[in-house]
Protein backbone atom coordinates (compact mmCIF):
# COMPACT_ATOMS: atom_id res chain seq x y z
CA UNK A 1 0.00 0.00 0.00
CA UNK A 2 0.96 3.68 0.24
CA UNK A 3 3.26 4.76 2.48
CA UNK A 4 0.67 5.85 4.85
CA UNK A 5 -1.14 2.94 4.58
CA UNK A 6 1.65 0.25 4.98
CA UNK A 7 0.41 -2.54 7.52
CA UNK A 8 -2.84 -0.49 8.27
CA UNK A 9 -6.33 -2.18 8.06
CA UNK A 10 -9.67 -1.35 7.72
CA UNK A 11 -10.80 0.68 10.59
CA UNK A 12 -14.23 1.88 9.35
CA UNK A 13 -17.32 0.32 6.59
CA UNK A 14 -17.92 3.03 4.36
CA UNK A 15 -21.44 3.24 4.84
CA UNK A 16 -20.87 3.25 8.72
CA UNK A 17 -18.89 6.47 9.32
CA UNK A 18 -20.63 9.27 11.38
CA UNK A 19 -20.48 12.58 12.56
CA UNK A 20 -19.11 11.37 15.57
CA UNK A 21 -15.73 10.26 13.61
CA UNK A 22 -15.19 13.71 12.70
CA UNK A 23 -11.48 14.78 13.46
CA UNK A 24 -10.86 11.72 13.37
CA UNK A 25 -8.61 8.92 11.32
CA UNK A 26 -9.83 6.50 9.19
CA UNK A 27 -9.16 3.52 6.86
CA UNK A 28 -11.79 2.26 4.34
CA UNK A 29 -11.88 -0.10 1.43
CA UNK A 30 -14.59 -0.55 -1.17
CA UNK A 31 -15.28 -0.26 -5.04
CA UNK A 32 -15.41 3.33 -6.81
CA UNK A 33 -18.85 3.94 -7.14
CA UNK A 34 -18.09 7.25 -9.22
CA UNK A 35 -14.99 9.58 -9.75
CA UNK A 36 -15.45 13.48 -10.39
CA UNK A 37 -12.50 15.57 -11.53
CA UNK A 38 -12.64 19.41 -11.13
CA UNK A 39 -8.65 20.48 -11.71
CA UNK A 40 -7.70 20.74 -8.06
CA UNK A 41 -9.60 18.65 -6.60
CA UNK A 42 -10.97 14.73 -7.25
CA UNK A 43 -14.57 13.51 -5.70
CA UNK A 44 -14.54 9.33 -5.21
CA UNK A 45 -17.68 8.00 -4.24
CA UNK A 46 -16.07 4.84 -2.36
CA UNK A 47 -18.51 2.10 -1.78
CA UNK A 48 -18.93 -1.31 0.30
CA UNK A 49 -22.36 -2.92 1.15
CA UNK A 50 -22.86 -0.85 4.06
CA UNK A 51 -23.21 2.59 2.01
CA UNK A 52 -21.04 5.01 0.04
CA UNK A 53 -18.80 7.61 1.53
CA UNK A 54 -17.28 11.00 -0.36
CA UNK A 55 -13.41 10.69 -0.33
CA UNK A 56 -11.66 14.25 -1.80
CA UNK A 57 -8.28 14.18 -3.01
CA UNK A 58 -6.44 17.63 -3.38
CA UNK A 59 -3.77 18.33 -5.76
CA UNK A 60 -1.31 19.56 -3.22
CA UNK A 61 -1.31 15.19 -2.46
CA UNK A 62 1.33 15.08 -5.40
CA UNK A 63 2.00 11.59 -6.13
CA UNK A 64 -1.52 10.80 -4.20
CA UNK A 65 -3.45 12.76 -6.47
CA UNK A 66 -1.61 11.77 -9.45
CA UNK A 67 -2.81 8.10 -8.81
CA UNK A 68 -6.61 9.20 -7.82
CA UNK A 69 -6.50 10.28 -11.81
CA UNK A 70 -6.38 6.96 -12.74
CA UNK A 71 -9.25 5.55 -11.25
CA UNK A 72 -12.40 4.59 -12.95
CA UNK A 73 -15.35 3.18 -11.84
CA UNK A 74 -15.73 -0.17 -10.14
CA UNK A 75 -11.70 -0.02 -9.07
CA UNK A 76 -11.34 -1.13 -5.61
CA UNK A 77 -9.25 0.97 -3.27
CA UNK A 78 -8.10 1.28 0.35
CA UNK A 79 -7.84 4.71 1.52
CA UNK A 80 -6.53 6.82 4.65
CA UNK A 81 -8.05 10.16 5.42
CA UNK A 82 -9.24 12.64 8.19
CA UNK A 83 -13.15 12.56 8.72
CA UNK A 84 -14.47 16.26 8.18
CA UNK A 85 -18.01 17.79 8.28
CA UNK A 86 -18.84 18.51 4.55
CA UNK A 87 -20.06 22.60 4.02
CA UNK A 88 -23.69 22.62 4.74
CA UNK A 89 -24.45 23.67 0.93
CA UNK A 90 -23.11 20.39 0.32
CA UNK A 91 -24.90 17.93 2.11
CA UNK A 92 -26.34 14.80 0.41
CA UNK A 93 -29.41 13.93 1.32
CA UNK A 94 -29.57 10.89 -0.62
CA UNK A 95 -26.44 8.66 1.60
CA UNK A 96 -25.95 8.19 5.19
CA UNK A 97 -22.66 9.53 5.13
CA UNK A 98 -24.13 12.99 3.75
CA UNK A 99 -22.99 15.19 6.33
CA UNK A 100 -19.00 13.89 6.45
CA UNK A 101 -16.35 12.93 4.05
CA UNK A 102 -12.78 12.01 3.77
CA UNK A 103 -10.15 14.56 3.41
CA UNK A 104 -7.58 11.58 1.69
CA UNK A 105 -4.01 11.54 3.12
CA UNK A 106 -2.92 8.65 0.79
CA UNK A 107 -4.66 5.75 -1.66
CA UNK A 108 -3.48 2.25 -2.79
CA UNK A 109 -5.20 0.35 -5.80
CA UNK A 110 -6.24 -2.77 -4.42
CA UNK A 111 -7.46 -4.27 -7.81
CA UNK A 112 -8.29 -2.40 -11.33
CA UNK A 113 -11.65 -3.09 -13.33
CA UNK A 114 -12.50 -3.03 -16.64
CA UNK A 115 -15.61 -1.44 -18.21
CA UNK A 116 -18.77 -3.37 -15.94
CA UNK A 117 -21.45 -4.06 -18.45
CA UNK A 118 -23.63 -2.70 -17.23
CA UNK A 119 -23.23 0.21 -14.10
CA UNK A 120 -23.41 -0.72 -10.10
CA UNK A 121 -27.06 1.33 -9.55
CA UNK A 122 -30.24 0.23 -8.40
CA UNK A 123 -32.32 2.13 -11.12
CA UNK A 124 -30.21 0.61 -14.16
CA UNK A 125 -31.93 -0.97 -16.98
CA UNK A 126 -30.24 -4.18 -17.93
CA UNK A 127 -32.18 -7.71 -19.06
CA UNK A 128 -32.12 -10.04 -16.55
CA UNK A 129 -30.33 -12.72 -18.54
CA UNK A 130 -27.52 -9.85 -18.27
CA UNK A 131 -28.02 -9.50 -14.24
CA UNK A 132 -27.96 -13.11 -14.28
CA UNK A 133 -24.48 -13.71 -16.79
CA UNK A 134 -22.90 -11.15 -14.45
CA UNK A 135 -24.50 -12.20 -10.89
CA UNK A 136 -21.12 -11.24 -9.21
CA UNK A 137 -21.73 -7.16 -10.31
CA UNK A 138 -25.27 -7.87 -10.03
CA UNK A 139 -25.08 -8.36 -6.29
CA UNK A 140 -23.21 -5.06 -5.50
CA UNK A 141 -26.11 -2.98 -6.81
CA UNK A 142 -27.38 -1.59 -3.19
CA UNK A 143 -30.83 -2.86 -3.48
CA UNK A 144 -29.49 -6.07 -4.15
CA UNK A 145 -27.39 -6.20 -1.46
CA UNK A 146 -30.19 -5.00 0.83
CA UNK A 147 -32.25 -8.20 0.06
CA UNK A 148 -29.82 -10.98 0.94
CA UNK A 149 -28.76 -8.85 4.10
CA UNK A 150 -32.35 -8.86 4.96
CA UNK A 151 -32.19 -12.69 3.84
CA UNK A 152 -29.38 -13.02 6.66
CA UNK A 153 -31.47 -10.81 9.26
CA UNK A 154 -34.34 -12.96 8.73
CA UNK A 155 -32.51 -16.66 9.30
CA UNK A 156 -31.05 -15.62 12.45
CA UNK A 157 -34.46 -14.30 13.74
CA UNK A 158 -35.68 -17.84 13.12
CA UNK A 159 -32.66 -19.57 14.43
CA UNK A 160 -32.88 -17.32 17.70
CA UNK A 161 -37.00 -17.44 18.11
CA UNK A 162 -36.98 -21.31 17.54
CA UNK A 163 -34.04 -22.00 19.55
CA UNK A 164 -35.70 -20.30 22.52
CA UNK A 165 -38.69 -22.05 22.19
CA UNK A 166 -36.81 -24.98 22.64
CA UNK A 167 -35.91 -26.20 19.46
CA UNK A 168 -33.07 -28.14 18.41
CA UNK A 169 -31.22 -27.56 14.90
CA UNK A 170 -30.16 -30.80 12.84
CA UNK A 171 -29.28 -31.62 10.36
CA UNK A 172 -30.59 -34.14 7.58
CA UNK A 173 -29.05 -35.63 4.18
CA UNK A 174 -28.77 -34.42 1.63
CA UNK A 175 -28.44 -38.16 -0.67
CA UNK A 176 -31.12 -40.05 0.40
CA UNK A 177 -34.15 -42.26 -1.44
CA UNK A 178 -36.01 -42.02 -3.92
CA UNK A 179 -39.58 -42.22 -3.13
CA UNK A 180 -41.18 -40.04 -6.00
CA UNK A 181 -44.66 -39.03 -4.97
CA UNK A 182 -45.11 -35.65 -6.15
CA UNK A 183 -42.39 -33.74 -7.86
CA UNK A 184 -39.66 -35.57 -9.62
CA UNK A 185 -36.62 -35.94 -8.08
CA UNK A 186 -33.52 -34.97 -9.07
CA UNK A 187 -31.50 -38.33 -9.05
CA UNK A 188 -27.46 -38.78 -8.19
CA UNK A 189 -25.67 -41.81 -9.33
CA UNK A 190 -23.77 -43.91 -7.41
CA UNK A 191 -20.21 -44.89 -8.51
CA UNK A 192 -19.87 -47.56 -5.90
CA UNK A 193 -23.24 -49.45 -5.84
CA UNK A 194 -23.51 -49.54 -9.80
CA UNK A 195 -26.66 -49.24 -11.13
CA UNK A 196 -28.49 -47.58 -8.16
CA UNK A 197 -29.52 -43.93 -7.29
CA UNK A 198 -29.65 -41.14 -4.53
CA UNK A 199 -32.35 -38.62 -4.88
CA UNK A 200 -31.63 -35.04 -3.39
CA UNK A 201 -33.91 -34.25 -1.13
CA UNK A 202 -37.52 -32.82 -2.14
CA UNK A 203 -38.04 -32.15 1.71
CA UNK A 204 -36.72 -33.59 5.20
CA UNK A 205 -40.23 -34.77 5.73
CA UNK A 206 -39.41 -38.18 6.45
CA UNK A 207 -35.93 -37.39 8.82
CA UNK A 208 -37.79 -34.78 10.78
CA UNK A 209 -40.59 -37.63 11.25
CA UNK A 210 -37.52 -40.46 12.24
CA UNK A 211 -36.18 -37.39 14.44
CA UNK A 212 -39.81 -37.22 16.28
CA UNK A 213 -39.70 -41.12 16.93
CA UNK A 214 -36.12 -40.49 18.32
CA UNK A 215 -36.79 -38.04 20.61
CA UNK A 216 -36.00 -35.13 19.67
CA UNK A 217 -39.20 -33.09 20.45
CA UNK A 218 -38.72 -29.66 18.47
CA UNK A 219 -36.88 -29.78 15.11
CA UNK A 220 -36.05 -27.37 13.04
CA UNK A 221 -33.61 -26.46 9.67
CA UNK A 222 -32.74 -24.58 7.28
CA UNK A 223 -33.40 -26.88 5.07
CA UNK A 224 -31.92 -26.88 1.21
CA UNK A 225 -34.59 -28.67 -1.29
CA UNK A 226 -34.41 -30.00 -4.65
CA UNK A 227 -37.69 -30.55 -7.04
CA UNK A 228 -37.61 -31.34 -10.25
CA UNK A 229 -40.39 -29.40 -11.57
CA UNK A 230 -41.78 -27.03 -14.39
CA UNK A 231 -40.00 -23.74 -12.98
CA UNK A 232 -42.52 -20.80 -12.55
CA UNK A 233 -41.86 -17.04 -11.55
CA UNK A 234 -41.48 -17.65 -7.75
CA UNK A 235 -40.00 -21.76 -7.74
CA UNK A 236 -36.82 -22.68 -8.01
CA UNK A 237 -35.30 -26.32 -8.96
CA UNK A 238 -33.16 -25.77 -5.28
CA UNK A 239 -34.61 -23.73 -3.15
CA UNK A 240 -34.44 -23.07 1.03
CA UNK A 241 -37.20 -23.65 3.45
CA UNK A 242 -37.69 -23.41 7.32
CA UNK A 243 -38.38 -26.49 7.99
CA UNK A 244 -40.36 -27.46 11.92
CA UNK A 245 -41.23 -30.61 13.36
CA UNK A 246 -42.68 -31.09 17.61
CA UNK A 247 -43.88 -33.77 19.14
CA UNK A 248 -47.06 -34.27 21.41
CA UNK A 249 -48.77 -31.33 19.88
CA UNK A 250 -52.47 -30.49 18.24
CA UNK A 251 -53.02 -28.31 15.15
CA UNK A 252 -53.30 -25.39 17.55
CA UNK A 253 -50.26 -25.74 18.96
CA UNK A 254 -47.89 -25.28 15.87
CA UNK A 255 -50.43 -22.50 14.21
CA UNK A 256 -49.80 -20.49 17.46
CA UNK A 257 -45.95 -20.99 17.66
CA UNK A 258 -45.94 -20.00 14.08
CA UNK A 259 -48.20 -16.71 14.65
CA UNK A 260 -45.41 -15.82 16.75
CA UNK A 261 -43.40 -16.47 14.79
CA UNK A 262 -43.95 -14.27 12.27
CA UNK A 263 -44.99 -11.70 14.48
CA UNK A 264 -41.44 -11.69 15.55
CA UNK A 265 -39.91 -11.53 12.09
CA UNK A 266 -42.41 -8.84 10.70
CA UNK A 267 -41.64 -6.52 13.88
CA UNK A 268 -37.86 -7.00 13.85
CA UNK A 269 -37.72 -6.69 10.22
CA UNK A 270 -40.54 -4.25 9.01
CA UNK A 271 -41.44 -2.53 12.23
CA UNK A 272 -44.46 -3.63 11.89
CA UNK A 273 -46.67 -5.24 15.08
CA UNK A 274 -49.51 -8.02 13.25
CA UNK A 275 -52.51 -8.74 15.20
CA UNK A 276 -52.89 -12.27 16.72
CA UNK A 277 -54.47 -14.66 16.60
CA UNK A 278 -54.78 -14.61 12.68
CA UNK A 279 -57.53 -14.94 10.89
CA UNK A 280 -58.81 -19.09 9.97
CA UNK A 281 -60.54 -20.18 7.04
CA UNK A 282 -61.42 -23.68 5.91
CA UNK A 283 -60.47 -24.66 3.07
CA UNK A 284 -64.29 -24.88 1.85
CA UNK A 285 -64.89 -21.75 2.89
CA UNK A 286 -61.91 -20.22 1.22
CA UNK A 287 -63.04 -21.76 -2.20
CA UNK A 288 -66.68 -20.78 -1.90
CA UNK A 289 -65.63 -16.75 -1.09
CA UNK A 290 -62.24 -16.57 -3.35
CA UNK A 291 -62.34 -19.31 -5.92
CA UNK A 292 -59.08 -19.78 -3.91
CA UNK A 293 -56.99 -21.84 -1.32
CA UNK A 294 -54.50 -19.09 -1.26
CA UNK A 295 -57.08 -16.17 -0.66
CA UNK A 296 -55.54 -12.50 -1.04
CA UNK A 297 -57.80 -10.54 1.46
CA UNK A 298 -56.24 -7.18 0.76
CA UNK A 299 -59.60 -6.49 -1.25
CA UNK A 300 -62.97 -7.70 -1.56
CA UNK A 301 -65.08 -8.75 -4.61
CA UNK A 302 -65.73 -12.13 -2.92
CA UNK A 303 -67.70 -15.07 -4.85
CA UNK A 304 -71.29 -14.89 -5.00
CA UNK A 305 -73.43 -18.21 -5.22
CA UNK A 306 -76.31 -17.80 -7.32
CA UNK A 307 -77.36 -21.14 -7.85
CA UNK A 308 -80.70 -20.88 -6.00
CA UNK A 309 -81.73 -17.87 -7.33
CA UNK A 310 -81.67 -19.47 -10.99
CA UNK A 311 -82.70 -22.91 -9.74
CA UNK A 312 -85.92 -22.73 -12.31
CA UNK A 313 -84.27 -20.65 -14.98
CA UNK A 314 -84.97 -21.19 -18.67
CA UNK A 315 -81.84 -19.76 -19.71
CA UNK A 316 -79.79 -23.48 -21.24
CA UNK A 317 -76.24 -22.15 -20.16
CA UNK A 318 -77.49 -22.22 -16.81
CA UNK A 319 -79.54 -24.74 -16.52
CA UNK A 320 -77.15 -27.21 -17.66
CA UNK A 321 -74.36 -25.85 -15.70
CA UNK A 322 -76.68 -26.43 -12.64
CA UNK A 323 -76.57 -30.17 -13.50
CA UNK A 324 -73.28 -30.77 -12.59
CA UNK A 325 -71.76 -27.78 -10.51
CA UNK A 326 -72.97 -24.23 -9.76
CA UNK A 327 -73.22 -20.65 -11.27
CA UNK A 328 -71.29 -18.34 -8.93
CA UNK A 329 -70.34 -14.68 -9.77
CA UNK A 330 -68.37 -11.47 -8.53
CA UNK A 331 -69.02 -7.95 -8.58
CA UNK A 332 -66.12 -5.61 -10.00
CA UNK A 333 -67.92 -2.15 -8.43
CA UNK A 334 -67.49 1.01 -10.84
CA UNK A 335 -65.75 -1.27 -13.93
CA UNK A 336 -69.16 -1.17 -15.00
CA UNK A 337 -69.00 2.57 -16.14
CA UNK A 338 -64.83 2.44 -16.14
CA UNK A 339 -64.63 -0.81 -18.41
CA UNK A 340 -64.79 -0.19 -22.20
CA UNK A 341 -67.04 -2.84 -24.30
CA UNK A 342 -63.33 -3.86 -26.02
CA UNK A 343 -62.01 -4.15 -22.14
CA UNK A 344 -64.90 -6.46 -20.99
CA UNK A 345 -64.51 -8.39 -24.36
CA UNK A 346 -60.90 -9.09 -23.30
CA UNK A 347 -62.34 -10.19 -19.51
CA UNK A 348 -64.66 -12.66 -21.82
CA UNK A 349 -61.44 -13.95 -23.54
CA UNK A 350 -59.43 -14.11 -20.24
CA UNK A 351 -62.16 -16.55 -18.36
CA UNK A 352 -61.86 -18.68 -21.35
CA UNK A 353 -58.32 -18.49 -20.95
CA UNK A 354 -58.74 -19.65 -17.38
CA UNK A 355 -60.58 -22.87 -18.44
CA UNK A 356 -64.38 -21.29 -18.64
CA UNK A 357 -66.57 -22.12 -21.60
CA UNK A 358 -67.31 -18.38 -21.65
CA UNK A 359 -68.48 -15.31 -19.57
CA UNK A 360 -71.85 -13.92 -18.42
CA UNK A 361 -71.32 -10.29 -17.56
CA UNK A 362 -74.38 -7.64 -16.50
CA UNK A 363 -73.62 -3.64 -16.63
CA UNK A 364 -74.96 -1.53 -13.91
CA UNK A 365 -76.00 1.48 -15.61
CA UNK A 366 -77.83 4.43 -13.94
CA UNK A 367 -80.87 3.54 -15.88
CA UNK A 368 -80.85 -0.14 -14.96
CA UNK A 369 -78.90 -3.71 -16.01
CA UNK A 370 -77.29 -3.93 -19.69
CA UNK A 371 -76.23 -7.30 -20.95
CA UNK A 372 -76.80 -9.84 -24.03
CA UNK A 373 -78.18 -12.50 -21.38
CA UNK A 374 -81.04 -10.03 -19.95
CA UNK A 375 -83.45 -11.28 -22.56
CA UNK A 376 -82.85 -14.94 -21.53
CA UNK A 377 -83.90 -13.86 -17.73
CA UNK A 378 -86.48 -13.56 -15.79
CA UNK A 379 -86.85 -9.69 -14.00
CA UNK A 380 -87.37 -11.87 -10.59
CA UNK A 381 -84.05 -13.67 -11.50
CA UNK A 382 -82.34 -10.38 -12.27
CA UNK A 383 -83.23 -8.62 -9.29
CA UNK A 384 -82.37 -11.58 -7.73
CA UNK A 385 -78.51 -11.47 -9.02
CA UNK A 386 -78.41 -7.61 -8.33
CA UNK A 387 -79.33 -7.92 -4.62
CA UNK A 388 -76.98 -10.98 -4.02
CA UNK A 389 -74.21 -9.27 -5.34
CA UNK A 390 -75.06 -5.54 -3.38
CA UNK A 391 -74.33 -4.15 -7.12
CA UNK A 392 -74.94 -0.57 -7.34
CA UNK A 393 -74.76 2.08 -10.45
CA UNK A 394 -71.59 1.48 -11.78
CA UNK A 395 -70.88 -1.66 -11.46
CA UNK A 396 -69.86 -4.61 -13.41
CA UNK A 397 -71.27 -8.41 -12.36
CA UNK A 398 -69.03 -11.90 -13.64
CA UNK A 399 -70.82 -14.81 -13.98
CA UNK A 400 -69.66 -18.23 -14.37
CA UNK A 401 -71.48 -21.36 -14.74
CA UNK A 402 -69.36 -24.54 -14.55
CA UNK A 403 -68.45 -27.55 -12.41
CA UNK A 404 -67.15 -26.10 -9.42
CA UNK A 405 -63.75 -26.37 -10.06
CA UNK A 406 -63.77 -24.80 -12.88
CA UNK A 407 -66.42 -21.98 -11.75
CA UNK A 408 -63.57 -21.42 -8.96
CA UNK A 409 -60.53 -21.31 -10.73
CA UNK A 410 -61.90 -18.88 -13.41
CA UNK A 411 -63.75 -16.43 -10.59
CA UNK A 412 -60.54 -16.75 -8.44
CA UNK A 413 -58.18 -15.85 -11.41
CA UNK A 414 -60.53 -12.80 -12.71
CA UNK A 415 -60.47 -11.33 -8.97
CA UNK A 416 -57.02 -11.75 -8.39
CA UNK A 417 -56.41 -10.06 -12.17
CA UNK A 418 -59.15 -7.29 -11.64
CA UNK A 419 -57.00 -6.62 -8.18
CA UNK A 420 -54.07 -5.79 -10.34
CA UNK A 421 -55.74 -3.81 -12.76
CA UNK A 422 -57.70 -1.54 -10.02
CA UNK A 423 -54.88 -1.04 -7.97
CA UNK A 424 -56.29 -2.83 -5.14
CA UNK A 425 -53.15 -4.87 -3.81
CA UNK A 426 -51.40 -2.52 -1.67
CA UNK A 427 -47.31 -4.12 -0.83
CA UNK A 428 -47.30 -2.98 2.30
CA UNK A 429 -50.99 -4.24 3.41
CA UNK A 430 -49.74 -7.45 4.96
CA UNK A 431 -52.82 -10.13 5.38
CA UNK A 432 -52.44 -13.28 7.08
CA UNK A 433 -54.65 -16.32 7.02
CA UNK A 434 -54.51 -19.96 7.77
CA UNK A 435 -56.76 -21.73 5.62
CA UNK A 436 -57.67 -25.59 7.41
CA UNK A 437 -59.45 -28.72 7.03
CA UNK A 438 -58.13 -29.01 3.50
CA UNK A 439 -59.56 -32.43 1.43
CA UNK A 440 -56.90 -35.28 2.79
CA UNK A 441 -57.19 -36.19 -1.00
CA UNK A 442 -57.87 -35.23 -4.68
CA UNK A 443 -58.73 -37.22 -7.68
CA UNK A 444 -55.93 -37.28 -10.43
CA UNK A 445 -57.43 -38.13 -13.99
CA UNK A 446 -54.58 -38.90 -15.86
CA UNK A 447 -53.52 -41.56 -13.27
CA UNK A 448 -57.23 -42.50 -12.21
CA UNK A 449 -56.51 -42.85 -8.88
CA UNK A 450 -56.51 -40.52 -5.52
CA UNK A 451 -53.79 -38.62 -4.71
CA UNK A 452 -52.46 -36.90 -1.46
CA UNK A 453 -53.45 -33.10 -1.45
CA UNK A 454 -50.26 -32.50 0.71
CA UNK A 455 -47.94 -35.68 1.34
CA UNK A 456 -49.31 -38.97 1.96
CA UNK A 457 -47.85 -38.48 5.78
CA UNK A 458 -50.69 -36.11 6.41
CA UNK A 459 -53.30 -37.36 9.44
CA UNK A 460 -57.05 -37.37 8.39
CA UNK A 461 -59.31 -35.74 11.11
CA UNK A 462 -60.10 -37.85 13.54
CA UNK A 463 -63.71 -38.58 12.60
CA UNK A 464 -63.11 -39.00 9.03
CA UNK A 465 -60.85 -41.97 9.15
CA UNK A 466 -63.97 -44.74 8.86
CA UNK A 467 -64.78 -43.01 5.42
CA UNK A 468 -61.34 -44.03 4.47
CA UNK A 469 -62.49 -47.07 3.07
CA UNK A 470 -65.89 -46.01 1.82
CA UNK A 471 -65.95 -42.31 0.83
CA UNK A 472 -62.23 -41.18 1.04
CA UNK A 473 -63.04 -37.84 -1.39
CA UNK A 474 -64.92 -36.62 1.73
CA UNK A 475 -62.45 -37.52 3.98
CA UNK A 476 -60.79 -34.03 5.78
CA UNK A 477 -57.47 -33.39 7.00
CA UNK A 478 -55.40 -32.35 9.51
CA UNK A 479 -53.53 -29.66 7.48
CA UNK A 480 -52.79 -26.25 7.46
CA UNK A 481 -51.39 -23.68 4.76
CA UNK A 482 -50.13 -19.94 5.96
CA UNK A 483 -51.20 -17.85 3.60
CA UNK A 484 -50.03 -14.36 3.30
CA UNK A 485 -51.28 -11.38 0.36
CA UNK A 486 -52.55 -14.90 -2.14
CA UNK A 487 -49.05 -16.52 -1.32
CA UNK A 488 -49.01 -19.59 0.01
CA UNK A 489 -46.12 -19.30 2.78
CA UNK A 490 -46.00 -22.05 4.08
CA UNK A 491 -48.03 -25.30 5.23
CA UNK A 492 -48.26 -28.06 6.96
CA UNK A 493 -50.25 -31.29 9.14
CA UNK A 494 -50.36 -33.13 11.83
CA UNK A 495 -48.61 -36.18 10.80
CA UNK A 496 -49.98 -40.09 10.63
CA UNK A 497 -47.87 -41.96 13.56
CA UNK A 498 -49.36 -45.52 13.79
CA UNK A 499 -48.52 -47.88 10.98
CA UNK A 500 -51.74 -49.30 10.58
CA UNK A 501 -53.03 -46.01 9.29
CA UNK A 502 -50.07 -45.34 7.15
CA UNK A 503 -50.38 -48.71 5.51
CA UNK A 504 -54.40 -47.55 5.07
CA UNK A 505 -53.53 -44.17 3.39
CA UNK A 506 -51.31 -45.92 1.10
CA UNK A 507 -54.07 -48.21 -0.40
CA UNK A 508 -56.26 -45.48 -0.71
CA UNK A 509 -53.76 -43.96 -2.92
CA UNK A 510 -52.98 -47.02 -5.13
CA UNK A 511 -49.85 -47.99 -3.45
CA UNK A 512 -49.47 -52.36 -3.44
CA UNK A 513 -48.97 -53.36 0.87
CA UNK A 514 -45.52 -54.78 -0.99
CA UNK A 515 -44.84 -51.52 -3.07
CA UNK A 516 -46.00 -48.68 0.15
CA UNK A 517 -43.07 -51.11 2.24
CA UNK A 518 -40.07 -51.07 -0.06
CA UNK A 519 -40.70 -47.46 -0.92
CA UNK A 520 -41.60 -46.45 3.05
CA UNK A 521 -41.10 -49.75 5.13
CA UNK A 522 -38.26 -47.57 7.13
CA UNK A 523 -41.06 -44.96 8.47
CA UNK A 524 -43.73 -47.88 9.19
CA UNK A 525 -41.07 -50.03 10.91
CA UNK A 526 -40.59 -47.45 13.06
CA UNK A 527 -44.05 -46.21 13.67
CA UNK A 528 -44.08 -49.90 15.55
CA UNK A 529 -41.37 -48.94 18.38
CA UNK A 530 -43.14 -45.68 20.39
CA UNK A 531 -44.06 -42.76 17.85
CA UNK A 532 -45.66 -39.90 19.72
CA UNK A 533 -48.25 -38.02 17.71
CA UNK A 534 -46.14 -35.17 16.26
CA UNK A 535 -46.28 -32.56 13.82
CA UNK A 536 -44.76 -29.37 11.92
CA UNK A 537 -44.73 -27.19 8.78
CA UNK A 538 -42.70 -25.80 6.65
CA UNK A 539 -42.14 -22.18 4.79
CA UNK A 540 -40.65 -21.36 1.56
CA UNK A 541 -37.94 -19.08 3.38
CA UNK A 542 -37.17 -17.51 -0.51
CA UNK A 543 -40.70 -16.62 -0.89
CA UNK A 544 -40.75 -14.95 2.35
CA UNK A 545 -37.98 -12.95 2.10
CA UNK A 546 -39.59 -11.61 -1.19
CA UNK A 547 -42.58 -10.64 0.56
CA UNK A 548 -40.56 -8.90 3.43
CA UNK A 549 -38.95 -7.01 0.62
CA UNK A 550 -41.19 -5.89 -1.23
CA UNK A 551 -39.55 -7.80 -4.82
CA UNK A 552 -41.67 -9.33 -7.10
CA UNK A 553 -38.95 -11.81 -8.68
CA UNK A 554 -37.79 -14.57 -5.93
CA UNK A 555 -34.51 -14.81 -7.97
CA UNK A 556 -33.91 -11.26 -6.44
CA UNK A 557 -33.55 -13.05 -2.82
CA UNK A 558 -31.25 -15.75 -3.88
CA UNK A 559 -27.34 -15.30 -4.49
CA UNK A 560 -26.91 -17.35 -7.41
CA UNK A 561 -31.13 -18.23 -8.98
CA UNK A 562 -31.66 -20.48 -11.70
CA UNK A 563 -33.23 -19.32 -14.58
CA UNK A 564 -37.00 -20.56 -15.45
CA UNK A 565 -35.76 -23.42 -17.95
CA UNK A 566 -33.53 -24.18 -14.39
CA UNK A 567 -30.26 -22.75 -16.27
CA UNK A 568 -27.05 -20.90 -14.31
CA UNK A 569 -26.15 -18.34 -16.90
CA UNK A 570 -23.39 -17.47 -14.21
CA UNK A 571 -21.44 -21.38 -14.50
CA UNK A 572 -23.48 -22.18 -17.60
CA UNK A 573 -24.69 -25.05 -15.55
CA UNK A 574 -26.14 -27.78 -16.26
CA UNK A 575 -23.71 -28.40 -18.91
CA UNK A 576 -22.29 -31.68 -20.47
CA UNK A 577 -19.94 -34.09 -18.37
CA UNK A 578 -16.57 -36.21 -19.37
CA UNK A 579 -17.23 -39.73 -20.83
CA UNK A 580 -14.30 -40.61 -18.41
CA UNK A 581 -16.98 -39.36 -15.51
CA UNK A 582 -20.36 -41.35 -16.95
CA UNK A 583 -18.21 -44.61 -17.29
CA UNK A 584 -17.17 -44.74 -13.82
CA UNK A 585 -20.63 -44.64 -13.39
CA UNK A 586 -22.09 -46.71 -15.78
CA UNK A 587 -24.11 -44.01 -17.31
CA UNK A 588 -24.79 -44.19 -21.11
CA UNK A 589 -26.25 -41.27 -22.39
CA UNK A 590 -28.95 -41.27 -24.69
CA UNK A 591 -30.70 -38.54 -26.56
Amino acid sequence: MGELLSGLKRTHMCGLLTENEVGREAVVMGWVQRRRDLGGLIFIDLRDRTGIVQVVFDQSLGDVFRKAEKVRNEYVLAVIGDVVKRDEETYNPNISTGTIEIRAKDLKILSVSDTPPFMIEDDVNVSESVRLKYRYLDLRRPKMQNYLITRSKVAKIVRDYLIDHGFLEIETPYLTKSTPEGARDFLVPSRLQPGTFYALPQSPQLFKQLLMIAGYDRYFQLARCFRDEDLRADRQPDFTQIDIEMSFIEEDDVIELNEGLLKKVFGDVLGIELKTPFLRLTYQEAMERFGSDKPDLRFGMELKDLSDILKETNFNVFRSALSKGSIRAINAEGCGEKFSRREIDALVDLAKDFGAKGLAWISIDSDGPKSPILKFLTEEEINGIIKRLNAKPGDLLLIVADEDAVVFNVLGRLRLHLGRKLGLMKKDDYKFVWVVDFPLLEWNEEEHRYTAMHHPFTAPKDEDIPLLDSQPQKVRAKAYDIVLNGVELGGGSIRIHSTDIQEKMFKVLGFTNESAWERFGFLMEAFKYGAPPHGGIAYGFDRLIMLLTGTDNIRDVIAFPKTQNGSCLLTDAPSPVDLKQLRELHIKVDI
